[in-house]
């Protein structure tokens, strides 16, 4: 069980939040935490707007963590994602210092906010031939009293009734607080500008990173040994460039795809973000015009009320 003080920093792509939380934790003795599911893995710098740079305040590195620690080829699931949290928060309240949990990946951020609970469960070949010789209503009424099922498919398909029995019994036996989080303090703070802002900002960053090399970048995971539909699976920026060097789009249709796509995911991401506020997480906007120093003393006068004690 773990129980700690959170700053977390989110916004839909391209709101400036790495830099922001840069300049935070700067103040406030901080590290920061990615929640962004693509800038683990190592190689895919530019289209993920991996700008390390954003990481350096006045010539201070500020550390950061979960990022380059997976290979491309590697799935990377929410799973470990909240087993990497784990162990490096224990890290950073041990020095002393607050975690800010700063990204735009929705599932990552839900899994920590709102403590999803995961588990590695074995198979168990014993108990799958014991369960396959019974009938599948026999098998949904047997899950339907172990669990609450939300969805009607899971009590339909034999095998997937068979699995999460197996899950269920198997939680059984283990104690499930082990790896909980108990959130006693936590501060949200989302970036947010107006939607015609935003849109111009996507497509001045997409120019920035097609000059910077992003095709190049995409060419060279390819020669790596990152397959074409692996690069494709990643959707945005690896899927529709991938599709250019394919020879499948044109540069000027690769750009103006890809533009719609960011903007349709950027829509998505503030989907994902009003739910947490109906579901009861409080998100304290911040408008991302202020200027850097408008933007840090708002944040700080809303931390000030908490106590924050592993700040020093």
């Amino acid at each position: 069980m773990e129980i700690l003080s959170l700053i977390t920093i989110l916004g839909p792509t391209a709101t400036g939040k790495t830099r922001f939380a840069a300049l935070l934790a700067k103040k406030i003795n901080a590290e920061i935490i990615s929640a962004d599911s693509r800038q683990v893995y190592r190689g895919m710098d530019i289209g993920t707007g991996k700008d390390l740079n954003d990481y350096i305040i006045d010539g201070e590195q500020i550390n950061y963590h979960i990022i380059d620690v997976a290979h491309p080829n590697e799935e990377y699931s929410v799973f470990r994602f909240k087993t990497d949290f784990l162990q490096v928060v224990r890290k950073i309240i041990v020095q002393g210092k607050i975690p800010i949990l700063c990204g735009g990946t929705g599932l990552y951020l839900d899994a920590i906010l709102k403590d999803y609970f995961f588990v590695e469960v074995p198979e168990n070949p014993e108990l799958r031939e014991e369960l396959n010789k019974l009938p599948v209503e026999n098998l949904s009424e047997m899950l339907k009293s172990m669990k609450k099922v939300h969805n009607k498919t899971d009590l339909e398909d034999k095998n997937r009734l068979i699995r999460a029995i197996e899950i269920q019994k198997y939680y059984e036996t283990i104690d499930t607080t082990k790896n909980q989080i108990i959130i006693k303090q936590s501060v949200i703070f989302g970036m947010h500008f107006p939607r015609e802002i935003i849109r111009n900002r996507i497509e001045q960053r997409l120019k920035n990173r097609i000059d910077s090399g992003m095709i190049e970048e995409i060419k060279k995971l390819m020669a790596d040994g990152v397959s074409a539909e692996r690069l494709k699976s990643f959707g945005l920026e690896y899927k529709f460039v991938t599709l250019y060097v394919e020879g499948h789009l044109s540069k000027e249709e690769m750009q103006q795809k890809l533009t719609t796509a960011i903007q349709r995911f950027s829509k998505r991401q503030m989907t994902w973000f009003r739910r947490m506020e109906k579901q009861g997480i409080k998100i304290n906007w911040i408008n991302g015009e202020l200027s850097d120093e408008e933007k840090v003393n708002y944040a700080l006068k809303i931390i000030n009320t908490f106590s924050f004690e592993e700040r020093k």
